[in-house]
């Protein structure tokens, strides 16, 4: 018996076109496209009327400690995502016992549940053989800085700044991706560009990326943080003796803005990709937009003392609303643009889904004094789903996805009671709104920016093509019924259209429901 898989039938989609054709598997490999003879012990898998295409890559995901977790694995699978990249915004579980992450992150995160230390190696092989989907990782700058400077603020000395090199050179050579830093966070907030470019030198020389949640709030401030995107791949390029690719994460902002300064990047002479999600609204740490950073920067003991402190609470209260209110992304009407996702303090259970407006209208408080008394009930442990003072049409995102740097990205976070719905539906309303019903994309387009493309980006090996040799990532996609479920309201509603998929050619979707095959890798620079 040979143990192959047939798909039969379908309709393959590469870079280059689609094209009728049967795929044939033998172990994690594609062994044949085109007219395959069944042989005996064969599976064959009824193709007819589908498309077959390579798994997906989400190039920035928050499912790093999540990826055991069945509803999660199954919420990425029906959207055709085999492989995430994390490690994203400058925070998660490795170099270092995991803690920071925990907790700081825990919003987004969550805890690891098997990770407790090491480094990116022992991250990598946690995933090995314990999923059914793939992971790289990026080296996350802020854990560096974490691990060598703690949560204060200022330049890091010689010595630190020669230790933080060492753990991103380890992790370089554990078989990370690159490096990701998060300039709205703690403490990625207090790194300036020639740190950060201090720490991409082992990255450059390795081959690698840098990939950066930029500073300042995107939209109007674009501009100056692709200005530091550029100046940091300059300065480490210069220290490596290697070019320096650059990755922007989750880019949104006016279509002019974005384009106008993927151009500046191209004429800086810097190899730049970047992901953006299909949705408008965005999603982040309740505090992150609220507080002042060195409150941020606080244990959470500590902030939660701030913040019950009567004697400072209306200092504290009226610079969380300058804060706000002086926000290019909320502005004065802030209450009524943040939605609270995740609140960990079950007192609160009730205002899941609701605006700050609402909520404190419900509560018969001030909409600030509200927010504060979440953060600290939950320990700072709280999550919102952010709207825009300037919502722009599909139409406008349309032009952004043309873009050939545009990879696929969902910036998911599965954390909370009512999160964004771009995690379990970003890569399906990809596929509906901008192949079947904009025709923003062909098929063979979808397949160059949510598989193909990142792939590359990411030196993942022979992924993202079907063809022969290639790691038999695949799925199964219904052109005509493809859609996603999830919605604000709904934001947990599963998408439809993928009820088949392969990770290393072991079916782990089949009819839509999980096999139980935990084929997943955790994916070292390379794709090995």
């Amino acid at each position: 018996m040979s143990g192959r898989t047939v798909l039969r039938g379908g309709s393959v989609v590469t870079p280059s076109g689609t094209a009728r054709a049967d795929v044939a598997v033998d172990g994690p490999a594609i062994t044949g496209v085109g007219e395959i003879e069944a042989r005996d012990g064969d599976l064959v898998i009824d193709a007819s009327g589908r498309l077959v295409l390579p798994g997906f890559v989400d190039a920035h995901s928050h499912a790093d400690g999540l990826l055991r977790d069945p509803e999660v694995t199954r919420a990425l699978l029906r959207q055709g995502v085999t492989t995430i990249i994390g490690g994203q915004d400058g925070v998660s579980y490795a170099p270092g016992d995991g803690a920071y992450a925990s907790s700081y992150f825990a919003a987004i995160n969550g805890p690891h549940p098997v990770y407790r230390g090491g480094g990116v190696a022992e991250l990598l092989a946690a995933v090995d053989g314990a999923s059914a989907l793939n992971a790289g990782y990026l080296v996350p700058a802020g854990t560096v800085r974490f691990e060598v400077c703690g949560r204060r603020s200022g330049p890091a000395s010689d010595a630190e700044r020669a230790r933080m090199i060492e753990l991103v050179a380890q992790g370089m050579a554990d078989g990370a991706l690159g490096l990701s830093t998060g300039l709205d966070y703690v403490p990625g907030i207090f790194q300036d560009a020639d740190e950060i470019a201090a720490l991409c030198r082992p990255v450059a020389a390795a081959g690698g990326v840098y990939v950066s949640h930029m500073r300042g709030g995107y939209e109007a401030n674009t501009a100056a943080g692709i200005t530091e995107m550029a100046e940091i791949s300059r300065l480490a390029a210069r220290l490596a003796g290697a070019p320096l690719p650059v990755h922007v994460s989750h880019l949104h902002a006016d279509a002019d803005i974005v384009l106008s300064q993927l151009d500046a990047l191209a004429e800086a002479g810097v190899d730049a990709t970047f992901d953006a999600y299909p949705y408008i609204r965005g999603c982040t740490l309740l505090g992150m937009p609220l507080l002042p950073p060195e409150v941020s920067a606080l244990t959470a003991d500590e902030a939660v003392a701030r913040i019950r402190d009567a004697g400072g609470r209306q200092a504290l209260h009226a610079a969380c609303v300058r804060r706000a209110s002086n926000s290019p992304s909320l502005g004065p009407d802030w209450p009524d643009m943040i939605t609270l996702a995740h609140i960990a303090a079950s007192e609160y259970a009730w205002a899941h889904g609701l605006t700050l407006r609402a909520a404190s209208a419900r509560a018969v408080q001030d909409p600030m004094d509200f927010a504060l008394d979440v953060l600290a009930a939950s320990r700072m442990e709280s999550s919102a789903v952010m709207a825009v003072r300037n919502p722009r049409p599909a139409t406008e995102l349309a032009r952004i996805f043309a873009h050939p740097g545009h990879v696929g990205g969902s910036d998911g976070i599965f954390i909370g009671a009512h999160p964004h719905p771009r995690a379990a539906g970003s890569f399906a309303r990809y596929l509906r709104e901008f192949v079947r019903e904009l025709g923003t994309w062909s098929w063979a387009d979808a397949v160059h920016h949510l598989s193909a493309q990142p792939a590359r980006r990411f030196r993942l090996g022979r992924r993202g093509v079907v063809e022969a040799e290639a790691i038999a990532d695949l799925l199964l996609v219904d052109p005509e019924n493809v859609a996603d479920g999830s919605t604000y309201e709904n934001p947990g509603e599963l998408a439809v259209g993928i009820d088949d998929v392969f990770v290393a050619g072991v079916r782990v979707l089949a009819g839509g429901e999980l096999t139980g095959a935990l084929p997943g890798r955790g994916l070292r620079r390379g794709g090995a």
